[in-house]
């Protein structure tokens, strides 16, 4: 006999089998468990019936949008391959426009650069005192001392009239027949340049009414006329520039117009076809408008190289003839703010030329 509680050296171990009893107990409290959870479940829903609503709301708008954008970038490529495969009616559609657009903006940046050279000339210029003919040099000199301290004025240059009239000789070359006259026929002069507070010509033009009510001063000539004139015809070729650039705009919207007709004709079958199945004007009209949009940023482009090239060409001769007055001005072209605009402007009158073609052509193509 085996001893409680040992083993045989061949029996076999018998693991411990759980009662029956036992398994019911822990399979009613796992049911009691679920069943609680979904009593949460659903009470969660009784408190809360939109949640489950909004997140399938909110799905569906992500996938309604995805796809929405899907489909725009896949029209906007099949429209660029359109214009690939027919190079060389596209090239010639966008060098239209380019020529078009190059010309304002061409025009434009000539003015700008023709602004930036005068922007610093109001300030130079000068106001030249004629004295009276008896006034004496001390006093002369004494009266540009005391408007050199003056606040409005940078700079008083006396010129006596001995030194006026040498300087005539040696400038006029008539210095054989200056010397037989019986006395110096010039007046003393000063030479007032005004501060750079004084930015506008109004304020220029106020400095020489006050000047010339000084007793010792007979008469007082502002230099600015040249400047007035300059500026008077920047402003007339600059409307000029805007009457151009409306007109042509309006030549692009043409030129872009009537290519998309011609494409809206030669895809007629398709746009029946597909209007059979089923498809919005909307569908029907996306590739003719990104077919603008592209064609306006050809153009653009082109517009943009052409006027750089042009740019470049003129710099050299332009540096040169400013060299030979002593001055550094150089050209300056398109910055980066300016080709924005440019191309941006571009692609604009491409999509509206596209939608007045497609506004009055497309709604004609119906299936019968």
């Amino acid at each position: 006999m085996m001893e409680p509680g040992k083993r045989g050296k061949g029996a076999s171990p018998m693991r411990a089998q759980p009662s029956k009893s036992s398994t019911s107990s822990h399979s009613r409290g796992g049911a009691t468990l679920k069943g609680r959870a979904s009593n949460r479940e659903k009470n969660k829903r009784k408190n809360n019936p939109k949640a489950e609503g909004t997140g399938a709301k909110t799905s569906r708008k992500e996938g309604s949008f995805d796809s929405y954008v899907a489909n725009h970038r896949k029209i906007a490529k099949e429209s660029l391959r359109r214009l690939m495969k027919q190079p060389v009616s596209s090239l010639m559609t966008w060098a239209v426009i380019g020529i078009a657009l190059s010309l304002p903006v061409g025009l434009s940046v000539l003015l700008a650069n023709v602004q930036q050279l005068s922007s610093g000339w109001d300030g130079s210029a000068q106001i030249t005192l004629f004295l009276k003919m008896d006034v004496s040099d001390k006093n002369a000199s004494n009266l540009a001392l005391e408007l050199s301290a003056r606040p409005t004025i940078a700079q008083a240059d006396f010129i006596s009239r001995s030194s006026a009239l040498d300087e005539f000789k040696t400038l006029s070359g008539f210095g054989e027949v200056l010397n037989y006259l019986d006395e110096n026929p010039l007046p003393h002069v000063i030479v007032v340049k005004p501060a750079k507070s004084l930015a506008t010509v109004q304020q220029t033009n106020d400095l020489q009414q006050r000047l010339s009510e000084i007793k010792l001063v007979e008469k007082a000539q502002l230099d600015l006329q040249w400047v007035q004139r300059l500026h008077t015809m920047t402003e007339l070729i600059q409307r000029g520039v805007w009457a151009l650039a409306f007109l042509l705009a309006l030549a692009v919207l043409l030129v872009i117009g009537n290519t998309i007709r011609l494409a809206i004709e030669n895809r007629r079958d398709e746009i029946v076809v597909v209007k059979l199945v089923g498809a919005t004007d909307g569908f029907v009209r996306r590739p003719f408008l990104y077919t603008g949009l592209w064609y306006g940023l050809g153009g653009g482009l082109i517009a943009f190289c052409l006027v750089q090239i042009t740019l470049f060409w003129l710099d050299s001769p332009i540096s040169e003839l400013a060299r030979l007055y002593y001055s550094s001005f150089s050209l300056s072209g398109l910055d980066l703010e300016s080709t924005l605009f440019l191309l941006t402007t571009s692609m604009l009158l491409g999509w509206c030329g596209a939608w007045v073609a497609v506004r009055r052509h497309l709604g004609a193509i119906e299936p019968s």
